[in-house]
């Protein structure tokens, strides 16, 4: 959804993350997408398109996929907090490309999609209601990244809106 997609690229900004890749979107560009970045067009403009999730994670070295249930997998599950932890130490460690998957929101990752990860991530929800919005998601996933790299390594260096130094 276009306006998923402008959310997602402000969620992203605000918390310093740059790269953005598009998988098959139906409707982008979009103005739309444009009107609810709300300064983060400059993400939408360098967005990479591409039309499978393996051309879209085919530079990482690490591979993270999200999703709001639990899910039947071979492979290591945390917490969005756990993982951002886990994501900055491999950083540290390999300074490699870390690429984080989102699912559509109404059937999140396929099991095609969950194949090429290497750690899937949930977000701590209410028992009674788990959905989030694809854009709160990245926005929570963003931040937690932001936290755990201590708010160095993720942020766009020619920012025009520098970090306050004081508050």
């Amino acid at each position: 959804h276009p306006g998923n997609i402008g959310s997602s690229a402000r969620a992203m900004k605000t918390m310093g993350l740059k790269n953005l890749s598009l998988v098959a979107p139906k409707v982008f560009p979009s103005t739309e997408a444009e009107a609810l970045a709300s300064g983060a067009t400059d993400l939408l403009q360098n967005a990479r398109v591409v039309q499978s999730v393996e051309e879209a994670v085919a530079a990482a070295d690490w591979v993270v996929g999200t999703s709001s249930r639990a899910r039947a997998v071979s492979m290591p599950t945390l917490d969005v907090r756990e993982a951002a932890h886990q994501m900055a130490d491999h950083f540290a460690a390999n300074h490699g490309e870390i690429a984080i998957l989102f699912g559509p929101e109404r059937t999140g990752l396929t099991n095609h999609c969950l194949d090429r990860c290497h750690q899937l991530i949930t977000i701590p929800t209410s028992e009674s209601y788990a959905s989030l919005n694809l854009a709160a998601a990245v926005q929570i996933v963003a931040y937690e990244l932001r936290l755990a790299f201590n708010g160095t390594n993720i942020v766009a260096e020619s920012s025009q809106y520098p970090l306050a130094t004081a508050a």
